[in-house]
């Protein structure tokens, strides 16, 4: 929870026995987040196994490959039905540090970095509600949109295209 709002960190998971619980600890070091929702687009290992061994973990499991775009949108869906007020998208391969996320949270709790991801959602739920999307690139964003690294290439960017 970060002043009132409820804090959702989701994970795109395939392949990521090996660095799930990694992750999960640190996710959980951050001491803000109020749920962690595990979106499995079968994986061939045993990621689900390790994610359902997890306290305080929701599991979501594709029962076939959907590839990464729907799994993204799969996570967000989950967040938005859990009643996040924040959600922040951290990879369970350990891609990006989730010592991140009490940063992210603060940008976004306190109204200073409205974010949003174009192809997950359309412009009135991206400014009508504040969400933090750890991972979205710039290929997110369709051919022509402005775009702006808010803190490294890669890990969050601003959509300047919705003036947030």
């Amino acid at each position: 929870m970060f002043k009132g709002q409820k804090v959702v960190v989701v994970m795109p998971a395939y392949n990521a026995e090996k660095t799930l619980r990694k992750t999960y600890r640190e996710v959980m070091d951050q001491e803000i987040v109020d749920e962690i929702i595990v979106v499995d687009d079968a994986s061939r290992d045993d990621t689900v196994a390790v994610a359902i061994g997890l306290l305080a973990v929701r599991v979501e499991v594709h029962e076939n490959n959907k590839g990464y775009g729907a799994n993204q949108k799969t996570c967000y869906r989950l967040a938005l039905d859990a009643g996040a007020d924040i959600v922040i998208m951290v990879h369970p391969d350990y891609q990006y540090t989730p010592k991140l996320i009490p940063a992210m949270a603060a940008m976004i709790g306190n109204g200073l970095v409205p974010l949003c991801d174009r192809v997950a959602y359309p412009r009135e739920i991206c400014l009508t509600r504040r969400y933090a999307f750890v991972e979205v690139r710039c290929q997110s964003f369709p051919p022509g949109a402005r775009v702006r690294p808010l803190l490294a290439p890669g890990v969050i960017w601003r959509c300047q295209e919705h003036g947030v």
